[in-house]
């Protein structure tokens, strides 16, 4: 009994401080959105100078059940990519184990668990990579936006609000937080401050759908240049994977095949 009333005390004290806060605008927030896109230029014009990046990530994506409950589906990854055609990914989380290659001309997805692997010829850039894995394929990858040539035009997009919220620290780096408002979803990102403007938290709320679930992606052990590691970025069936046809490979997505369909990012 004793911990459910501490519990109910501290919800209303929360409460009573979220409802503070969403009254209140930000100080300087509308005089701060020059300088808040100002410091989301820098961030894109960094990203894409550098030939070849590299990052690990952490990613949680939310799921609002039928009846109205929040489930966190947490995962994590690297990648690894030299432009303009090349990307190695690997996810692992609890439902899946996958690992994607691309050389520019073939796109390889390998279920580390099943051993099963799918092979797509897929010529062309990263960029066009990411569109067909989208739109076709439906098999984003994490970080998409972050990842394209023009970062800043593709996350202006449909930009209605935009607020600088001053400094955070993500896993011990200090960054730029900013905040943005679009018309189907409102998302913020963490900048780091510095001579590398990287992205080192980025969050999706998708406010359309119903509890306003959210995307999330954090990043970490941020490499460039020479420091990357990947260098061929081809295949090696180095486990003896049987190749299937992709709609036989299960559980390769962020949201496990199980999961009733449903707008969650």
């Amino acid at each position: 009994m004793m911990n459910s009333v501490r519990k109910a005390g501290a919800f209303t004290a929360a409460a009573a401080l979220a409802l503070a806060i969403a009254s209140v605008t930000p100080s300087g927030a509308r005089a701060g959105e020059a300088e808040a896109k100002g410091l989301l230029k820098a961030m894109s014009d960094y990203l894409t100078a550098q030939k070849a990046i590299s990052f690990a990530y952490d990613t949680n994506l939310e799921v609002v059940t039928k009846d109205h409950q929040k489930l966190l589906l947490a995962s994590s990854g690297k990648i690894e990519m030299g432009r303009p055609d090349k990307i190695r990914a690997t996810r692992h989380g609890g439902f899946a184990n996958v690992e994607l290659t691309f050389d520019g001309k073939t796109l390889t997805v390998l279920g580390k668990d099943a051993n099963l692997y799918t092979q797509v010829e897929v010529p062309g850039t990263i960029d066009h990579l990411i569109d067909e894995l989208r739109d076709k394929l439906h098999r984003p990858l994490p970080a998409a936006d972050l990842l394209l040539p023009n970062v800043y035009d593709e996350l202006m997009r449909d930009v209605t609000d935009v607020k600088d919220l001053g400094s955070g620290v993500i896993g011990g780096t200090e960054c730029d937080h900013l905040a943005f408002r679009a018309k189907e979803v409102d998302w913020q990102i963490w900048i780091a401050q510095g001579d590398h403007p990287y992205p080192c938290r980025y969050v999706i709320t998708a406010k359309q759908v119903d509890q306003g679930p959210q995307y999330s992606i954090q990043i970490s052990d941020w490499k460039t240049g020479t420091d990357v590691v990947a260098e061929d970025y081809g295949f090696k069936n180095s486990t003896d994977a049987k190749q299937v046809d992709l709609k036989k490979l299960v559980d390769i997505d962020e949201l496990p095949d199980h999961f009733a369909p449903g707008g969650t990012k």
